[in-house]
């Protein structure tokens, strides 16, 4: 028994998750989004798995580039986050416009002032239904005391402390 396609989405709208920005850099170009399943798969060796809906056009790039960062959004970046998950439809090549980048130990962008940023290769990809779970394994970070941002009931949400003086001083 199987069930219902609707009653399972608006049931996952009450599981809250971090706010992500996906980012890729290399051969197949630069590609970016933003993306709530993202979960820690083991610390030996240190690995993040994150789910990418296989119809999206950075799923291809990411595959063909094989190299990850998982920026998680600090509260400060609610509007990059927008900007990354296609919110005010700025087109995919302008979306790097947001924020400010650096990159880390395998090129992909790293976003500065991110809460934390999990850089990485992607050693596995497996498909599954309408998405395919990138295992990544992590090979630099970069993280901050800053606030987060979740995502629930189809919304953004800060998380977390905000006193930070400086949003962009990340610890490597």
């Amino acid at each position: 028994m199987s069930v219902d396609r609707l009653a399972f989405r608006e049931a996952m709208a009450h599981l809250g998750a971090a706010v992500n920005i996906i980012t890729s850099d290399g051969v197949a170009g630069r590609a970016g989004m933003t993306a709530s399943a993202v979960f820690s798969v083991t610390d030996e060796p240190p690995t993040v798995a994150v789910c990418i809906n296989r119809s999206s056009r950075s799923e291809a790039v990411f595959r063909k580039n094989a190299v990850l960062c998982i920026n998680t959004v600090s509260a400060r970046q609610r509007d990059i986050a927008a900007v990354f998950a296609g919110a005010t439809k700025c087109v995919p090549e302008e979306r790097f416009d947001s924020g400010k980048w650096m990159t880390l130990a395998t090129g992909a962008p790293v976003l500065e002032g991110a809460a934390a940023a999990f850089d990485g290769v992607v050693t596995t990809v497996v498909d599954k239904g309408t998405h395919a779970v990138f295992f990544v394994e992590v090979r630099a970070v970069a993280y901050q005391e800053e606030g987060g941002l979740v995502y629930f009931q189809r919304d953004f949400h800060p998380v977390g402390h905000f006193d930070h003086p400086d949003d962009t001083a990340m610890t490597q």
